[in-house]
């Protein structure tokens, strides 16, 4: 998509409905419960946020940003995910932390990021993480870094989301379960699955409404 279209379709998202946790789970592995507002109260789960970001590439089309985590001794090490991260008291909210947070892994400059919705929260078992997701723009091809957090920065066209042959199935083991079936993105020759499949999935059936 030309990101100058993409851009000037933006402001009608604001009044477009979320699909919600309909619209997560069906990304979501079959292990995966459906908590309760009384379980996931009891959890006390920590606060996060990821910023999924939108700019233009050097060919004009719209692009988004994942990444590689670096391989460290931690349940979601070696995983693709937005950037973001745990919300800290030095936080005014959970929109500052995403965007914070970006610009601490990844470089991208948060005073030139526009917010322009928020989505449905997505709880992370295995971290005891509830997580906010923020979608952004920005206006230029921004010059990444990387931090010890980051092994890979992903630049992926926002096209690829939508085409017929992106979503698939895998066995993926991680540090709390082996072998297991997972339904999954295939993006930019990487496997997005779990918690960032179930964020985009609800990314994407937003974006088809404009």
């Amino acid at each position: 998509m030309d990101f100058n279209d993409f851009k000037n379709s933006v402001s009608k998202l604001a009044e477009i409905p979320l699909g919600g946790l309909e619209a997560q789970f069906e990304l979501a592995p079959k292990f995966r419960q459906k908590y309760t507002q009384e379980f996931l109260t009891a959890q006390n789960a920590k606060k996060a946020a990821v910023l999924a970001l939108f700019y233009p590439n050097d060919q004009r089309k719209t692009c988004f940003l994942l990444t590689l985590r670096a391989d460290y001794n931690g349940t979601h090490a070696s995983q693709i995910s937005f950037p973001g991260g745990k919300f800290e008291s030095s936080d005014k909210s959970l929109q500052n932390t995403a965007l914070r947070e970006a610009q601490e892994e990844v470089g991208i400059c948060k005073d030139d990021v526009s917010i322009f919705k928020q989505m449905t929260d997505v709880f992370i078992p295995p971290s005891n993480f509830m997580v906010t997701p923020f979608l952004g723009l920005l206006d230029y091809k921004p010059t990444l870094t990387k931090n010890e957090e980051v092994a890979e920065n992903i630049e992926v066209l926002l096209e690829d989301l939508f085409h017929d042959g992106a979503c698939s199935t895998a066995v993926v083991t991680t540090s709390y379960a082996k072998n297991i079936p997972v339904p999954c993105f295939n993006l930019s020759n990487f496997m997005v699955w779990g918690a960032t499949a179930m964020m985009l999935n609800e990314i994407k059936l937003l974006l088809k409404e404009i």
